[in-house]
């Protein structure tokens, strides 16, 4: 994974600000040459982002327009920008931090380095889809599917719940991502939801009958090609997949569990300000601008097909409304992944 320093105006010379970064290691980053120095001069605000880069730069691009407040943008995935935050603590230069997935976001607030998120903004983003703690809020959302190749599986031939995939007839027969943050997101759903124990078995099966890959576009493909028969993943893969070419998605179609299942969960991306920035009042404005109606129009009109959270803003028409997901009640301020971490490690997932 590259780690990302691109100014809000110029993302078509992102690729020439990239640097490394170890997902393990949290190590600070350096200063790309050439790059914004936005976040260094004081002009701005710098924004940690681990969503995705398209998305997040047209929001940029949009809040800029709007309130001529320059950003500079810092990449990377969940693991490695809450790493880099926990690294840098209170010394951090980041303002704002953008997550994927809540457990990264739970992370950083546990450590006790972000700012209340201002009334107005939660006030944007109904209270299923942010934490009850207040300290951050959903930005957008995506449901859990199962991705199953309709060639070889019929409608009755589905588990109606996630945990029915522990059964052994399933074995070699499921593709995911287990080392992946969407993965151990859904899992920490799991663990709010059925408990330890019924989690820890649950993974005891799925090291028997999953098939890992490195991330969700290739248990996409996998199904796709008959390699597997389902992949436990996110709905947006497939749409975004048959948006462009559809060759890894065509012989797919997706099941949503319903009925309050831990495979409907929902898993929240995350926006937060940190405690240590000196500009609050700008990134607190970034927030409530990408939850308003003009950011979550952003979304709903992107190419990412995550589902919008805020403002009364519908999703893209292509996608199952979010009411319709029957998707279980989960507190994203209560998704432990470090508990999530311990059980995978343990039964040999991570």
């Amino acid at each position: 994974m590259k780690f990302g320093i691109k100014p809000a105006t110029a993302l078509a010379a992102a690729t020439a600000t990239l640097l490394a970064l170890s997902a393990c290691s949290g190590a600070p980053s350096g200063t790309a040459s050439g790059g914004s120095t936005a976040g260094a001069s004081g002009e701005g605000i710098v924004v940690y982002n681990a969503q995705h880069e398209n998305l997040t730069g047209a929001w940029v691009d949009a809040f800029t327009k709007e309130t001529g407040i320059k950003v500079t943008l810092r990449n990377g995935d969940d693991l490695e920008m809450s790493n880099q935050l926990s690294e840098e603590g209170k010394n951090s230069p980041a303002d704002v931090f953008l997550t994927e997935n809540s457990p990264a976001m739970v992370r950083i607030a546990s450590a006790g380095l972000l700012a209340p998120v201002d009334q107005a903004t939660l006030s944007q983003v109904p209270a299923q889809y942010r934490p009850s703690t207040g300290d951050w809020t959903g930005i957008a959302a995506r449901s859990t599917v199962l991705a199953y190749n309709k060639t070889k599986l019929s409608a009755d031939q589905l588990p109606k719940s996630l945990m029915d995939l522990a059964d052994p007839s399933w074995k070699g027969r499921i593709g995911a991502s287990t080392g992946g943050a969407d993965f151990q997101a859904i899992v920490s759903a799991m663990l709010a939801l059925k408990g330890e124990d019924a989690t820890q078995k649950w993974l005891e099966a799925a090291k028997t009958n999953f098939k890992s890959y490195k991330d969700d576009t290739p248990v996409l493909a996998a199904v796709n090609a008959g390699e597997v028969d389902a992949g436990v993943l996110y709905h947006y893969y497939s749409f975004v997949d048959q948006a462009q070419t559809g060759e890894n998605s065509k012989n797919v179609d997706l099941h949503y569990f319903k009925n309050q299942d831990p495979g409907a969960f929902v898993s929240v991306s995350g926006g937060a300000v940190l405690a240590s920035s000196k500009k609050q009042a700008q990134a607190q404005q970034f927030l409530k601008f990408i939850t308003g109606k003009a950011g979550q129009q952003v979304l709903q009109n992107g190419d990412s097909f995550e589902y919008t959270v805020g403002s009364d803003v519908p999703a893209n028409s292509k996608l199952v409304p979010l009411k319709d997901l029957q998707a279980p009640s989960v507190d994203p301020a209560k998704l432990n992944s470090e508990k999530v971490t311990e059980l995978m490690t343990k039964v040999g997932l991570l």
